[in-house]
């Protein structure tokens, strides 16, 4: 099933730091920035609870968004959030425009299948541990996936998979691959109860 995620936002013309303070105090808004594509950046502001609800769901940073702003409507990802430090509200955000037939890039979460029942774990006894969470992909806006998935089921004790092991839909590429660097993205290692028991049956 298909998610459309999509956020009203108001035209911001009271700009700067003092000004972004105040929206966000009085009336519970989130200043943010339209970039990209070949119009002029643009300030907007966004409901801070309409935007907190949206980043519940996972799919929202690596799916186009549609802001409504002022009646028009904008195809973004986003690009960057300012969260506070302490309490994790959004302060601020960025959104890139996404045009239609020219490639982006974005990242996408990785979802890690038949990990209890893989080799490794289920028969080897051992522990699953990952490097990444998520990867760069560049495609076309009607090719970005949700989510990439890694299939941890055939992978022994001391096996590690890598990027260049990942199944890819049609049409995405990973950024990092394309620079050469095949980079780790999961293994699965002996686990520590077992050397514990092992280091013990030697020393008796």
């Amino acid at each position: 099933m298909t998610v459309e995620f999509a956020l009203n936002a108001e035209v911001r013309s009271d700009l700067g730091k003092g000004a972004s303070r105040r929206l966000r105090r009085n009336v519970a808004m989130v200043p943010a920035v339209i970039y990209g594509g070949e119009k002029a950046p643009q300030s907007i502001s966004l409901l801070a609870k309409e935007l907190a609800k949206l980043l519940e769901n996972e799919a929202s940073f690596s799916h186009v968004l549609t802001l409504n702003v002022a009646g028009s409507n904008e195809s973004v990802l986003i690009k960057a959030l300012q969260r506070h430090p302490a309490k994790g509200y959004v302060m601020h955000a960025d959104f890139i425009r996404v045009v239609a037939g020219q490639k982006l890039t974005a990242h996408v979460p990785l979802h890690f299948l038949n990990q209890e029942t893989s080799v490794g774990v289920k028969t080897q006894g051992g522990e699953v541990s990952h490097t990444l969470v998520e990867v760069e992909v560049s495609c076309l806006p009607k090719d970005l996936p949700e989510f990439i998935e890694v299939d941890m089921a055939a992978v022994e004790v001391g096996q590690i998979v890598h990027l260049s092991d990942l199944k890819l839909p049609q049409g995405v590429e990973l950024v990092a691959l394309a620079h050469g660097n095949d980079l780790a993205v999961a293994n699965i290692h002996a686990s520590r109860v077992a050397k514990d028991v092992e280091g013990e049956g030697a020393a008796e």
